[in-house]
């Protein structure tokens, strides 16, 4: 097996998910670019400029888009060492807790909860081939039950939801040696941070290296910020 470890990371084409991706690639990772749009994935790989650069068009609001990317993939890799589950939306401008409707909420969880849930079980079979396998999903300060907002309430509720699948399948995937995570990048300049936000993306994306690279993880199910265990 290839020392080299792969790592696949959706919504990779700009912000956190991007430096993720360019952290990666400074620890001599093979890193796949998930993206929705292709073209915005081949554009950020060029500007990553590396060989151990790719790009894979995967939408996690589509199971269709999801399968498709993992039938690309599986034809092209042996296995993958690390899943980060980045992409996501923040719609709530305008909503509170008394005033969005159902769609909004759906939508919201189908794309930040359930597109990682259905992510990591598609990508499973690459994951399980793997010596130690690491999956880290994207998290909130607004997913801790301290940190809910009523201003806030469908990505409130799609990280505190996707804390609890954190949690669900770590416990699922321990027998198989695989670790799952979550992490609270704070609050980031990025296009969903907004300009005024006071951390850079690469702060964003610290603790995600991190887990990805250090020998070993004995955390699991656990919620991270700044490299310390933070309450759920």
């Amino acid at each position: 097996m290839n020392n080299q470890k792969i790592a696949l990371i959706t919504g990779a084409n700009r912000g956190i998910g991007y430096a993720i991706a360019h952290g990666l690639l400074k620890a001599d990772f093979q890193v796949i670019i998930g993206s929705r749009s292709l073209d915005k994935g081949k554009a950020a790989a060029e500007q990553l400029n590396s060989p151990l650069v790719s790009v894979v068009e995967i939408d996690i609001a589509e199971d269709d888009s999801i399968n498709k990317a993992f039938n690309e993939l599986n034809d092209k890799i042996d296995r993958l060492d690390v899943l980060v589950n980045n992409a996501g939306i923040y719609p709530d401008n305008g909503f509170n807790i008394l005033t969005i409707n159902r769609d909004l909420l759906t939508k919201t969880l189908n794309a930040n909860t359930f597109g990682a849930i259905k992510t990591t079980q598609i990508f499973l079979p690459l994951l399980e081939k793997a010596d130690q396998a690491r999956i880290i999903n994207y998290s909130s300060g607004y997913g801790q039950l301290a940190g809910l907002s009523a201003g806030v309430p469908s990505y409130c509720l799609s990280k505190l939801t996707l804390n609890g699948a954190t949690i669900m399948l770590a416990d699922a995937l321990a027998s198989k040696n695989i670790t799952v995570n979550a992490v609270d990048p704070g609050w980031v300049s990025s296009d969903m941070g907004g300009e005024n936000a006071p951390r850079t993306t690469e702060q964003g994306a610290d603790t995600a290296v991190w887990l990805a690279t250090i020998d070993a993880v004995k955390d699991s199910g656990k919620l991270w910020r700044d490299r310390s265990v933070v309450s759920l």
